[in-house]
């Protein structure tokens, strides 16, 4: 059985860092590309940041690319997502999900997600 698990979420003031992890099992992580979305009330799913095992690139939106950054260990099947320069409009569910494509990643076409992580950033 696959599973995704998010956590390090939490309340932050608005300048605030964070650091999310997404620990996997049951898949071959080397494999896949993992990455994060998220999701605010109200709004439909974004996709913010990706990254292949199997070259180690890395993807970022374009609110994203600057203040976030994301990382994985491989020995520990988990990836990371350092998030600094917080804003209010960073709230948000974030969630963990595998894919083996980047294009399928962006498409928000996951084959598997975790359960999320909540993220308040208050102003």
């Amino acid at each position: 059985e696959v599973q995704l698990v998010e956590s390090g979420g939490g309340l932050v003031q608005a300048g605030g860092s964070l650091r999310l992890s997404c620990s996997t099992s049951g898949l071959t992580f080397d494999d896949h590309v993992i990455g994060w979305f998220r999701q605010a009330p109200g709004k439909e799913r974004e996709a913010i940041s990706c990254l292949d095992n199997r070259d180690g690139n890395t993807y970022y939106s374009d609110s994203t690319k600057v203040r976030f950054t994301i990382s994985s260990d491989n020995a520990k099947n988990t990836v990371y997502l350092q998030m600094d320069s917080l804003t209010p409009e960073d709230t948000a569910v974030y969630y963990c999900a595998a894919v083996w494509g980047v294009g399928a990643f962006w498409s928000l076409t996951f084959d598997y997600e975790g359960q999320g992580t909540q993220v308040t950033v208050s102003s």
